[in-house]
């Protein structure tokens, strides 16, 4: 199976924690850290060699080689980011939440819809097969 060309928005608290397990996937080939801060791009590039940083997200949503986009912002960002990553055809994760309010929500399950896009909520240990065994 083809690793899927991926880019990651935001390396600030959480998103070190995705890089790590997203660097390391074979199913994953992270191309790009889109982040604001200067430092936490420098963060980046010394730990994960290879990935290219930018704070444009501009240049990932126009880099036809990603397929799907990580947003690992401030929650108060989450809807207008990952709907201009499902406009730009763009599969999307989404760290918790998905956005403030239901109707946002709902607005990107449509829209993922329309544009034949998967969009998920990451949902901290919900996949996690140590937390999965101990449910049991």
């Amino acid at each position: 199976m083809k690793p899927v060309v991926m880019a990651q928005l935001g390396c600030g608290y959480w998103g070190p924690n995705l890089l790590r397990n997203l660097s390391t996937s074979p199913l994953c080939d992270l191309k790009w850290v889109v982040e604001l801060s200067a430092e936490r791009r420098a963060y980046a590039e010394q730990n994960f060699p290879g990935i290219q940083t930018t704070d444009s997200m501009e240049k990932v949503l126009n880099d036809k080689s990603v397929e799907a986009v990580v947003v690992a912002t401030p929650a108060s960002t989450h809807y207008d980011i990952a709907k201009r990553v499902l406009e730009a055809g763009k599969h999307a994760f989404v760290e918790k939440p998905l956005a403030m309010n239901t109707a946002h929500a709902e607005e990107l399950v449509e829209l993922a819809r329309k544009k034949g896009c998967l969009l998920m909520a990451g949902h901290t240990f919900l996949f996690n097969s140590a937390v999965r065994y101990m449910k049991q």
